[in-house]
């Protein structure tokens, strides 16, 4: 297990942290699309509160993607190959609320199919990020090929459907904070999207720690070993039930100035539960029902002669990148006006 490894280990989950916290408020916004929105104008917040980022959000995933393939190749055949059905998925409901969001502009007459097929488009990839973590945390069924040997119908199991909801309710939590940060002062929207983000900060805390009890007492029993050895691990339980409980204590729906705070505590979020996911996993890339099969850093990471290269293009893309959305969360900062 080499340095390099060990470092595209950690770039990739810092990938996967970014597209949590900028497309998981935006995939919020779509769930929630249908229930807090009353009127045709606030709609049209919700859409235009996304609109000008939605793109650039997803560059995450995509780049996640690519470092997985670039660097733990092994591991991105059996899992592109394994949840294929999962991925088709995600991929359609993502195409979906992009063409949803373009063709409701220009077809008004067909405006409730596509804020039904906005919903579904958003709710897909919000719930399967969860579901598919869930597996590779409890681990997969691989042959000695490094192949997948279940079945779509076996990745929908109990334990990952609750890391599913997990996701899911953190976005909506993060959907209803933006709402709440974008909409004008003193709206309707405004205050019913800050009263929902109390509920669903609360509820974001409570289904996170069911998942963590049933996990370590009946889906993986000898974890809570490792996990009392891992300080990191601890700290990031912590940081992430103290940002929900901190939302829903001091956010008040009353008070607008703690709108951003509050988006800022659920990132926080986002980045301690991604990062109790990788210390979990570590040095795991995929692991396996059998732990001989799993695929590690050790065994799928590419070498150096690769890594090396890619080491460089990063330090060079992704600032450049984090100043692309510097610039672009800046142009479009403030509240909406409703000129549109």
């Amino acid at each position: 297990m080499t340095t390099l490894g060990i470092l595209w280990f950690v770039i990739m989950f810092v990938l996967i942290a970014g597209y949590f916290i900028l497309d998981g408020f935006d995939l919020g916004v779509g769930v929630l699309y249908p229930f807090l929105a009353k009127s045709e104008s606030e709609k049209k917040d919700l859409i235009w509160s996304i609109g000008p980022v939605r793109d650039g959000n997803e560059v995450w995933l995509i780049t996640a993607g690519g470092v997985l393939f670039a660097a733990f190749a092994p591991a991105y055949a059996t899992t592109f190959s394994g949840f294929y059905l999962a991925i088709m998925l995600v991929l359609f409901g993502l195409i979906l609320r992009a063409v949803s969001i373009e063709y409701r502009a220009h077809a008004e007459d067909m405006t409730k199919l596509w804020d039904t097929t906005f919903f579904v488009g958003s709710l897909l990839p919000a719930l399967l990020f969860g579901v598919a973590i869930g597996n590779v945390l409890v681990g997969i069924p691989l042959d000695a090929h490094g192949d997948y040997t279940g079945t779509f119908i076996a990745l929908l199991n109990p334990f990952s459907l609750m890391c599913g909801v997990v996701g899911l309710v953190h976005m909506l939590t993060q959907g209803a904070s933006w709402i709440a940060l974008k909409a004008p002062v003193n709206s309707e929207l405004r205050n019913r999207a800050a009263a929902l983000r109390k509920l669903l900060a609360l509820a974001d805390v409570a289904v996170f720690a069911l998942t963590s009890i049933v996990y370590l007492a009946f889906v993986a029993p000898g974890a809570s070993y490792q996990v009392a050895s891992m300080p990191l691990a601890i700290v990031c339980a912590v940081l992430f039930v103290g940002s929900g409980l901190a939302v829903a204590l001091t956010c008040k729906k009353e008070d607008s100035s703690k709108d951003l705070p509050s988006q800022l505590l659920l990132s926080l979020g986002c980045v301690a539960l991604v990062t109790l996911v990788a210390a979990s996993l570590f040095p795991n890339i995929v692991p396996a029902t059998d732990a001989a099969l799993s695929l590690t850093i050790a065994n799928c990471a590419a070498t150096d002669v690769t890594l090396l290269p890619m080491t460089i293009i990063a330090c060079i893309g992704v600032p450049l990148v984090l100043v692309y959305h510097f610039l672009v969360y800046r142009s479009f900062k403030g509240r909406l006006k409703g000129d549109y």
